[in-house]
């Protein structure tokens, strides 16, 4: 996955990331499925409306819509992370505070080392 920007306003950081193709909705809810694990207190939301899942198991069986998002505090990256998928197009949109040392005062650089493997390890589980 390729980082194309990232950005702050107000403590917050938003980032826009390149998949390496074009993905399906079937491949946008592995990729979910296998994060829904790695976060606490998680909201999935559909075309920017939450649903109900307990489970990775759950988000395979969510109808096909424009966009997927997962939200909650991330147990690997340690911070509130919010990413959001889009059917049929290869855009990643991911927001996060700025409230911890290595993302506070962050450039290009920074943030793709901080994020860029965890973004990768997800668009790799979006082909298992």
């Amino acid at each position: 996955m390729l980082l194309l920007g990232v950005t702050e306003d107000k403590g917050w950081l938003a980032a826009t990331f390149n998949l390496t193709y074009r993905v399906g909705w079937e491949q946008i809810q592995k990729g979910v499925g296998t994060a829904y694990r790695f976060f606490k207190k998680t909201e999935i939301l559909v075309d920017d409306k939450p649903v109900s899942v307990t489970s990775g198991e759950d988000i395979m069986k969510l109808e096909e819509a424009g966009s997927m998002t997962i939200r909650g505090l991330s147990t690997i990256i340690k911070v509130p992370l919010m990413i959001t998928f889009y059917n049929q197009l290869q855009t990643v949109n991911v927001a996060l505070p700025a409230q911890n040392e290595e993302f506070r005062n962050t450039d290009y650089q920074k943030f793709n080392m901080s994020l860029g493997q965890y973004m990768d390890s997800i668009e790799l589980a979006m082909y298992r």
